[in-house]
């Protein structure tokens, strides 16, 4: 039987990290989502120069699985700043929102609560047509696929890719597996549960598709332009030296 996890969780960093300035544990475990697999997501802040981290360490400790996220101040930012591009806000999600079981993280933990609250930087112009045009070429692909097959697999991705990019034109953050259900129902609840219903639902999930278009400038195709990176000169066999 599973002993309290904050009790298990400190005592886990203290043999493991003595010298930690901060640690909290995050993730469902803490909250009223815990299920009987929640595990132990701990990150620690470890004194610059401690030469443990940054590193991930997964293993079992008193019956719980535990994932371990361990930085330095230099490497803690690091990863925050990697999390911004891909509008995954997974480390700062569990800085701002884990429980203390060691130290004082409250200084890192309303830096990254105020990102979370700030959303992900806008997409430019060129950005949001990109995504419109890959809707608009998903639609025209479960539109006209003829192969039961072809459309059952067209319809999947169609299904997950409306959810990214209907958080992503909302200037929302997104997220993989579960998150990307909570950060839909984040955004909109009711259109989150037309999201799920709409699972395996091909002509459901046209209808998803043309709405997300529609809220964001239509379809888009004609006069779609990107320009590409060109390489530069290269030498070609004859003159090479």
């Amino acid at each position: 039987m599973h002993r309290d996890p904050l009790t298990d969780a400190r005592d886990l960093v203290t043999e493991l990290f003595p010298r930690n300035r901060w640690a909290v544990l995050a993730g469902s475990v803490t909250t009223a989502q815990r299920t009987t697999g929640s595990d132990l997501d701990i990150v620690v802040l470890l004194p610059d120069g401690d030469g443990q981290a940054p590193h991930r360490d997964s293993r079992l400790y008193r019956g719980w699985p535990v994932e371990l996220f361990v930085h330095d101040e230099q490497s803690l930012v690091h990863y925050l700043a990697k999390d911004l591009p891909g509008r995954r806000p997974v480390m700062h999600r569990m800085v701002a929102t884990g429980v203390p079981v060691s130290g004082d993280p409250r200084r890192w933990q309303t830096h990254c609560a105020a990102v979370l609250a700030a959303g992900p930087a806008p997409l430019t112009a060129d950005e949001r047509d990109r995504i419109r045009y890959h809707l608009t070429d998903l639609l025209d692909d479960l539109r006209h696929a003829t192969d039961p097959g072809e459309r059952t697999v067209i319809g999947t991705a169609a299904w997950t890719s409306v959810a990214h990019q209907a958080l992503a034109l909302a200037d929302h953050w997104t997220g993989t597996s579960k998150w990307l259900l909570r950060e839909l129902r984040d955004l909109d609840s009711e259109l989150a549960g037309r999201w799920l219903s709409a699972h395996n639902d091909t002509a459901a999930i046209e209808a998803l598709l043309e709405e997300i278009l529609d809220r964001h400038g239509g379809l888009l195709f004609d006069g779609f332009h990107v320009a590409g990176d060109h390489p530069g000169p290269r030498l070609g066999p004859r003159e090479r030296p």
